[in-house]
């Protein structure tokens, strides 16, 4: 097996990986080639099939796990494979793990810690609106604990969403104890549940697709709609405390052209806003920088934007 991370300009290679992506395109000569998203747990690589009426290039289809021959070269700093015959592999060929990105961390370790931030929370009524998914329902933990946060930009590998999750209530945490006047009972059980949505916004690995639903709807209001699903389930719920614990699900991208149907409220609102909005933020960080060994400029980012580069040590 040859993880995408270590190949090299000027190799060639013959190997299998999940084709990602595969759409049809021609020259400025008009002529048809095939561009391929090629991807293992490492990574992602471009793939084009200059010629793909050759004899060596069997049927395949996105999602297909195909064995490629062709060169590793280099275009626009980024490396590509150029891709001279395909083949659909057959099972027993490769081991499906070693093609999804996975978090590098402990998911069962991660999610003890955060059953431990559940414990913490005082209130009766959000402790058990938590629970109702985070303990009680073993097919949403399951999901939830393989799941991404992201198809792209950030947290988008197996075990992601957990670990995004675990990081916003550390964030959180530390903001409970600087400001008093922040609930921390509403703030850890909002930090917990704020992309509970993407359980069903997004499909599982390999796909790592937006669903139906997270098309028309998006995670933040499917999660309100768990939300609902939690709170009807348990007598008595608050109505007053029910909307606060929506509201900051509601309103935790912060801005509207963000997503957010409401913006920020609430003070556990906006502070749970800036904890999604810093995590995810040094993560992309994390992901752009990765494997590349070089203070030089990265050039401009839009999400940033602005031009980047690490730091000089």
């Amino acid at each position: 097996m040859r993880y995408i991370n270590t190949l090299h300009e000027g190799e060639t290679i013959r190997n299998v990986y999940l084709c990602k992506g595969k759409r049809s395109a021609e020259t400025r000569n008009g002529k048809p080639y095939d561009n391929l998203i090629l991807q293992d747990k490492t990574g992602t690589l471009d793939g084009k099939v200059w010629d793909p009426n050759s004899s060596g290039i069997a049927d395949y289809d996105e999602m297909d796990f195909i064995e490629v021959y062709g060169e590793v070269t280099s275009y626009n700093n980024n490396l590509q494979l150029n891709i001279r015959q395909i083949r659909v592999a057959q099972e027993g060929e490769y081991v499906a793990a070693d093609y999804m990105p996975t978090t590098e961390k402990s998911p069962d370790g991660m999610y003890q810690e955060l059953l431990g931030y559940i414990r913490q929370i005082k209130n009766e009524y959000l402790r058990k609106a938590v629970e109702y998914y985070f303990v009680e329902d073993e097919a949403f933990v399951k999901r939830f604990k393989a799941h991404s946060a992201a198809k792209t930009v950030h947290h988008g590998f197996a075990g992601g969403l957990l670990e995004h999750t675990l990081s916003v209530v550390r964030f959180c945490e530390y903001m409970a104890g600087a400001y008093p006047i922040l609930n921390r009972d509403l703030l850890y059980a909002a930090a917990i549940c704020h992309d509970i949505g993407k359980t069903k916004e997004l499909s599982s690995f390999p796909e790592n697709d937006y669903t139906d639903d997270g098309q028309l709807l998006g995670h933040i209001v499917i999660g309100v709609e768990m939300i609902g699903d939690a709170v009807r389930a348990i007598p008595g719920f608050p109505e007053t405390l029910a909307s606060e614990l929506k509201h900051c699900i509601i309103a935790h991208h912060g801005e509207l052209e963000y997503g957010s149907p409401k913006k920020p409220a609430l003070a556990e609102a906006l502070a749970l806003n800036f904890a999604d909005a810093a995590d995810a933020k040094m993560q992309t960080l994390t992901e752009i920088f990765k494997d590349k060994n070089t203070t030089e400029w990265l050039g401009y980012n839009r999400l940033f934007e602005s031009n980047l580069r690490k730091t000089k040590l």
